[in-house]
Formats: structure tokens, sequence, C-alpha cells
């Protein structure tokens, strides 16, 4: 286990290749996995069989689909942009690529004679490069919005990048405590400080901000708001087909990847062995055993996203943007100034981890408690607005608030008599 960075940058560049070459390899077939198993759990959830035709337990399905995509026609709208239509794609796929450069897949090993980290680079500030790369793949989504030459798609881009950037604010919120734990932001560092007890577990906020930050970061349900059908007709991809199509979920299945594997290093101890299975076992933080420990993590958040799909309906625009800017923010911020108290209080005045711990935790209580009583302001607050000048009256609302359930049935009054004349008009 390297305590420095001074293991990277020692590889001859042939061994280089080999590595980007394996992450490239193991994305590729890690998003044909993951797209076969959305489909097989969702399938169960909801009693139905999903792919089983195609390979073995359906496994070939992803890649027959993504040859299908291939040989369809490529179709560019007479209104776009050509040029960035035809990049936009390729903006938001490479950025996913680039970000896994610096997750650890495990500790040193012996790779083909050479001694190296299973891990491609690391840098003093590896967790920023994640996020700055990881912005970058907005652009392809605004891109292909915009150029598509659809009013459609244009809202679509919009709103993936309005979701995409008030959402990684709260995840980098979420990820200063664990900087202030770790003492670096190098991802091999920040595993290793994680030796003993994970951030997880310590910083369990933190855990669950950033973890409902990263759904919104990536556009999926219940927040796959920049794709909704029902108001959009398709989001920001409305116009794309072929494989310029395939390359934008390509991009999102590789977020997914990506924000699990970075929960996985930031704070479920990266690639080392859960349930401290190396007290019992000394070889399973050794060779090439902790990156079936990592997958492993990185499978279980992927498995949390596909559960998610699977049982929340999606959420109103409005109130996924509030409940953003609104509640995780300020949730964040507090709770960071908090641990860098709780951080400060326990190197100077000599105090335990765990008075530290039960401290911050009533803290938090207090300050939820007065969220919760705060809130009944909002509700109270039922007016019916004021009818626009020159515009439709609104109507007010009905006694006792809003109806719920079916409306009442329509009953119109019946006479039987017929009108004298009726029948001489007719």
């Amino acid at each position: 286990m390297a305590e420095d960075l001074s293991a990277f940058g020692q590889d001859p560049w042939w061994l280089v290749l080999v590595k980007a070459g394996l992450i490239f390899v193991v994305l590729v077939l890690l998003t044909l996995f993951n797209i076969w198993w959305e489909r097989r759990v969702v399938a169960r959830m909801q009693h139905r069989i999903g792919p089983n035709v195609h390979g073995p337990f359906g496994l070939l399905q992803s890649l027959a689909d993504g040859v299908k995509l291939a040989f369809k026609e490529d179709l560019i709208p007479k209104a776009a942009d050509k040029v960035v239509f035809v990049l936009a794609p390729v903006i938001a796929v490479i950025p996913a690529f680039v970000t896994f450069s610096v997750v650890p897949f495990g500790p040193e090993v012996t790779m083909f004679g050479e001694r190296t980290p299973l891990q491609l680079t690391d840098m003093p500030v590896a967790v920023l490069f994640v996020m700055a790369i990881a912005s970058i793949g907005i652009y392809g989504i605004v891109l292909g919005g915009w150029s598509s030459g659809s009013t459609y798609s244009l809202l679509g881009g919009l709103r993936s990048s309005a979701q995409m950037i008030s959402y990684e604010v709260s995840m980098g919120l979420a990820l200063i405590a664990v900087f202030i734990y770790a003492g670096s932001l190098s991802t091999s560092e920040i595993v290793a400080a994680q030796d003993d007890l994970w951030f997880g577990l310590i910083l369990l906020p933190s855990f669950v901000i950033y973890v409902i930050s990263m759904v919104g970061e990536v556009n999926r349900a219940p927040f796959d708001l920049p794709e909704a059908e029902g108001e959009l007709v398709g989001g920001f991809h409305t116009e794309y087909s072929s494989l310029k199509f395939a390359l934008f979920f390509l991009a999102e299945y590789i977020n997914m990847a990506t924000v699990s594997a970075l929960a996985t290093t930031l704070f479920l101890g990266g690639w080392h062995a859960p349930f401290w299975i190396d007290r019992v076992w000394e070889g399973a933080n050794e060779g090439y055993v902790p990156v079936i420990w990592f997958f492993g993590k990185v499978l279980f958040f992927i498995f949390m996203f596909i559960w998610l799909r699977g049982s929340l309906p999606r959420l109103r625009y409005d109130q996924f943007m509030a409940f953003g800017w609104k509640v995780l923010i300020p949730v964040a911020l507090a709770w960071t100034v908090l641990v860098a108290i709780m951080r400060y209080v326990s190197n100077t005045y000599d105090i335990g981890v765990q008075q530290v711990l039960l401290f911050g935790g009533a803290a938090i209580v207090v300050v939820l408690a007065l969220g919760f009583f705060g809130s009944e302001e909002d509700e109270e607050e039922d007016e019916t607005p004021p009818a626009p000048e020159g515009g439709y009256p609104v109507p007010p609302m009905p006694a006792g608030g809003a109806v719920r359930g079916a409306a009442a049935p329509l009953e119109f009054p019946r006479s039987t008599t017929v009108p004298a004349g009726a029948g001489e008009e007719a």
C-alpha cells in the first residue's frame, strides 16, 4: 500500500498504455453488464422475465442492442448545427472515461514483471480533477440539446445543465468533510486513511448527501428530469439516432460507474476488504484480491440506482431544484462547519472520537428538528393567486384543501315534461 505519491509516474510507457486499455475495456464491459442487470432487476421487481434469449441468461442482449444501434440510419436535422451536433456526444463520453484514470482499483501488484499500483495515475488534487473533468461532460449535453434545432431538446439541455451544476455544489460540499479527515485530496491517500474505519461511518451525513447528489448528478430516476418523456418528448437527445444516440447512453452508464467508484473510494474504504475480513484473512488486501472488493462495492451502488428507478416516481422539476438549493446545500454547509469544529476540538483538547461523534449527532438532531418545525409556515400559506389583468380568473381552492382521489360524478337535473313549443322550434 502506497503511503505517498512516489509510486506513481514510474511506469514504463507500454505499461501505461496497457493500464489505460484495461480501464477502457473494463468500463465498456461493465456498461454492457449494467444494462443487462438493470433490465433483469427491474423485470424481477415488476414480475417479468427480462432479457433471456441472446446468450446465456440473456447476457448478450446489450451487445445485440449496440449492434442494432450501429446499423440504424443516422439522421441529422436540417436546422441542426452539424459540427456541434456530431461533436456533442463525443464531448459527453470522453470525460466519463478520463475520470477513471485516478480511481484506485487495488494496492501495488506485480504486472508483467513490473511493480505498479492498480491505478493509472494519482495527483495531490485527484478528487478535484475528477470533479472538473466530470463538469466538462455537461457541455456535451447542453450543446447536444442546443445544436439539434429543437425546442424540446433545448429545454432538456438547459434542465440538465441547471440540475447537474446545482447538485455538483452539494456534492462538493459533502466531500470537504472527507478532505478534512483524510488530510489529502489524493484518492490513494484517502483510501489509505480508511484502513481502520471507513469515512462512510464516521461522516454519515456527508455520505447521505453525496449519495443523493450523485443520483441527481447523473440524471437517473427519480431525478431524470432532462429526459422527462411526458414533458419533453425525450429530452436533449430527442433528435439523435444510431451511434450518436448510443454514445449519450454510454456516457450515462459510465458516469453511474464513476460516481459509484468515487463513493466507494471516498466513503467505503476503496479496495479494502469489507467487514474487516482482513483481520481474519491476512491476504484479503494483497495482490489482485482487492479488485473483487472494489467492484463489489461499485455494483452495490449501481444496484441502488436500479432499485430507485424501479421504486420511485419522477419528481416535479421545481421540487427537485428546491430540494437541492434549500435543503441539501444548507445542510451540507452546516455539516461541513460542524465537522471542522469537531476536528479542531478533537485535535486540540485530545477528546476521543466517540465523544465527538455523540456531540455532532446531537447537534444534527437539533438542526433537523428545527427544520421540521419551521416547515409548517409554508404549508399554511395556501392562498388563491389573484387573476392576471385581462386573463382568465383562477378558480378558488375547495374548502378544506385540495381534493384527493377521483372527482365526484357529475349529476344533471332530469325533467320528465317537454316544454311547450320545443318540438316546433326543433
